[in-house]
């Protein structure tokens, strides 16, 4: 593990937006140091957002310092520093969010649905989130939820539409949300919020991505027209509707509904889950996604990794042009735009055609013996090492993981 290379991506981002509230706090504290002739070298730049002219005037570091690439290195662990506490005591009304939450996580579509909340509530509201089942999340506060509300129970497993729109009704008699805003998604969003708009007796606006002094402006017409109308009470908000939040730590607090939600006769029997095989799954649909690229050398053993791990696979297109991988697995710009909860990058530079392909991905994972390239850099996860050692590595471990299930289970 000593050789795994760790970084945090959002102390980088802050460490480079000046703007941030917390930016002075990311910034090395370190003035002096000794230079390559053993003298005593002091950075005359050291004042935590620039420094005085000559002139009197401020100026800009651009020493390297401020954003942390000076010498002594630059904080990299979130936990040094505490985002500002947004608190709302008394709520004058509640602002709803549904998430999608599909694997039991916030996804970057409910964080921009967060923000939108935030931004609707101000500094009176307060941004209810109204989560169905056991989840898996523990960001909700740096997400922007306020209060937090669980709804458990055997109803609402599975596909169970009728069920989960009743629990919504009994959050809008308590709660009586200002707005309802829930995911203009695939992943069940959309057909929710269309339900709970016909059960309200709502005409909810659509994928909608802007939100601006009292008017929401929405997609229509295949995407290529906009309508614009008075915010309603229901939005179905598009992806990248608005930005997540990110310089305000909330409470999320967790609240509970008055009444119990009792379970209703449904019209729809959930037969369960269907194994699906990850070859068949289109690209673009696919949510865990393995691409191979010109550092692999053993592509038997990528072939073997992808299946161990239940991943989709694809490919740059320089695996593809050498005739490793089908044209229809190329992923980029030139080939297919994906939309994965978790891409793997193995052995891949990440040529600028790559990186837009990937560009809507929630996770990106890199394994790459080039700890400067540019998919390195867009990765939330780097791992620094040979590929075939890393993937043999991991399918060890899903076998280890796999044994002990079983040896439990028995």
């Amino acid at each position: 593990m000593s050789d795994i290379i760790r970084r945090d991506p959002r102390a980088e981002w802050i460490a480079r937006n000046r703007l941030h509230p917390l930016h002075a706090a990311m910034q090395t504290q370190q003035t002096r140091w000794m230079g390559p002739n053993g003298l005593i070298r002091k950075n005359p730049h050291a004042i935590a957002a620039g420094f005085i002219g000559p002139a009197g005037l401020k100026r800009i570091d651009r020493s390297g310092a401020q954003q942390g690439t000076g010498v002594g290195g630059r904080r990299t662990a979130a936990a040094e520093v505490q985002l500002p506490l947004h608190q709302v005591p008394a709520p004058a009304f509640y602002i709803a969010v549904v998430p999608d939450m599909v694997g039991g996580r916030l996804s970057s579509h409910d964080r921009d649905l967060l923000g939108l909340a935030h931004g609707l509530a101000g500094n009176d509201g307060a941004v209810l989130a109204v989560v169905f089942g056991e989840h898996k999340e523990s960001n909700f506060s740096t997400a922007g939820v306020d209060r937090l509300l669980v709804l458990e129970g055997e109803a609402f497993e599975g596909y169970a539409p009728e069920q989960l729109v009743q629990g919504l009704r009994a959050v809008d008699n308590q709660f009586t949300p200002r707005h309802w805003l829930l995911p203009d998604s695939r992943t069940g969003g959309g057909e929710l919020g269309r339900r709970l708009g016909a059960a309200l007796g709502e005409r909810p606006a659509t994928r909608v991505w802007q939100v601006k002094d009292g008017q929401c402006i929405g997609r229509a017409g295949a995407g290529q027209q906009d309508l614009q109308r008075a915010v309603p009470r229901l939005i179905l908000g598009a992806a990248e509707c608005a930005e997540p939040v990110s310089d305000t730590r909330h409470e999320a607090l967790p609240v509970e509904l008055s009444t119990s939600v009792v379970r209703s006769l449904s019209r729809i029997e959930d037969l369960g889950s269907v194994a699906v095989d990850p070859a068949t799954i289109a690209m673009a649909e696919a949510e865990f996604i393995v691409s191979g690229g010109n550092g692999v050398k053993d592509w038997d053993l990528y072939h073997k990794a992808t299946a161990a791990l239940g991943a989709t696979e694809g490919a740059s297109r320089v695996a593809v042009d050498d005739g490793f991988m089908p044209r229809n697995r190329q992923v980029g710009a030139t080939g297919t735009w994906v939309t994965a909860r978790v891409y793997v990058a193995v052995g891949i530079s990440g040529a600028i055609q790559h990186l837009q392909g990937i560009g809507a991905c929630d996770k990106v994972v890199a394994i790459n013996m080039d700890p400067g390239c540019d998919m390195i850099k867009r990765a939330d996860l780097s791992v620094i090492g040979d590929s075939s050692a890393i993937l043999q590595a991991l399918i060890e471990a899903v076998d280890n993981f796999r044994s002990v299930g079983q040896r439990d289970a028995a």
